[in-house]
């Protein structure tokens, strides 16, 4: 039996944690639900009994071997050295970690090879959202026919910017429809019926910090230093699930056959794929889903070699853009032996 702790229990990302972990049947003894002492007291169901949140101290951590974080970069910040001086391995959801050298950025899928050993720092990053679900395409074309450029534009869900952002959405969708303006608090602008071409802060460059996360995880979890990435990130009025449109430039021409064969023997990577019967990937059907669906798959006509490829990506960026990658590290570590 394992002892966990989720921190940032009461979050969106915290809950869908708690639910991945109770469907999933890892063998835990104690699970801790930890947060901010204004969201202590709460308690949530978990298998047949309620669970009291804690606020986070040092002592929490006394006995949990393996740490969830989910609560912010600078919670994460102050309290993951902490819980791995205390002796567990921390999954941390933040970016806080995750361009660390000596911090594993990891999705288990693609690299699930560096989970062999306890991390130098005790701490494991889990991938941003976006990226999770853009490299376990990728990453096995990349194997067969080498990745030159990937150019990609989100259609970023408003889960990604957490419970507070969804609450927003549905309060402007009510407001436009009776006819009144939709005042943004949580958003730059209204996102209800509405599209907005910013995540994140913007930097020097002109990119946002989200677009960038892209560029940097894509390359250190493929372990591609030298692919070209170019992101354009756009928050859109959906709940769940982010979608992708992807086009890529390999170092050789590409055979569709081959690249649907790779596709769907790629382990959670559905092929979602008919136009003869408008099949393809959409946020709606991805939600709650663990697995990441890939359609639209066709030759780039603007690339007169035929080595470029458009796709359209789509998985629950709540579910394995942040739970379930975070729960299947650990289910790894334990397979594994790195924590018994």
């Amino acid at each position: 039996m394992v002892n966990i702790a989720i921190l940032g229990a009461s979050g969106a990302v915290g809950q869908e944690l708690l639910k991945t972990l109770e469907q999933r049947q890892l063998p835990i003894g104690t699970l801790k639900l930890l947060a901010s002492p204004r969201s202590a007291g709460k308690k949530f169901p978990f298998r047949g009994r309620l669970v009291e949140v804690e606020p986070v101290t040092a002592e929490a951590f006394n006995g949990v071997q393996i740490g969830l974080f989910s609560a912010g970069g600078s919670v994460s910040a102050e309290w993951a050295p902490i819980a791995a001086k205390a002796g567990a391995i921390v999954v941390d959801n933040t970016s806080h970690f995750r361009m660390d050298e000596d911090v594993p950025l990891v999705v288990p899928e693609v690299n699930g090879d560096l989970l062999t050993a306890r991390p130098p720092r005790g701490i494991i990053a889990n991938p941003n959202c976006s990226t999770i679900q853009m490299v376990q395409v990728l990453d096995p074309l990349h194997r067969e026919y080498g990745i030159r450029r990937v150019i990609v534009s989100t259609y970023q869900s408003t889960s990604g910017k957490g419970a507070s952002a969804m609450e927003e959405m549905t309060a402007q969708t009510r407001e436009v429809l009776d006819g009144k303006p939709a005042v943004p608090k949580v958003f730059p602008h209204p996102i209800a019926f509405n599209l907005i071409p910013h995540i994140d802060s913007f930097t020097a460059n002109g990119y946002t910090k989200e677009e960038l996360k892209m560029v940097n995880e894509t390359r250190k979890i493929m372990r591609a230093p030298k692919v070209m990435v170019s992101a354009t990130c756009v928050r859109v009025p959906v709940y769940r699930s982010h979608s992708e449109s992807v086009n890529v430039e390999f170092d050789k021409p590409v055979d569709l056959a081959r690249v649907r064969e790779l596709l769907s023997g790629a382990h959670n990577v559905v092929v979602v794929d008919d136009p003869s019967r408008n099949d393809y990937p959409m946020p709606a059907y991805a939600e709650g889903r663990d697995e990441t669906f890939v359609g639209r798959i066709r030759k780039d006509i603007s690339n007169p070699n035929g080595t470029g490829l458009d796709m359209w990506i789509v998985s629950d960026n709540l579910r394995k853009g942040a739970a379930l990658n975070a729960v299947q590290i650990a289910e790894i570590l334990i397979k594994n032996g790195v924590v018994r």
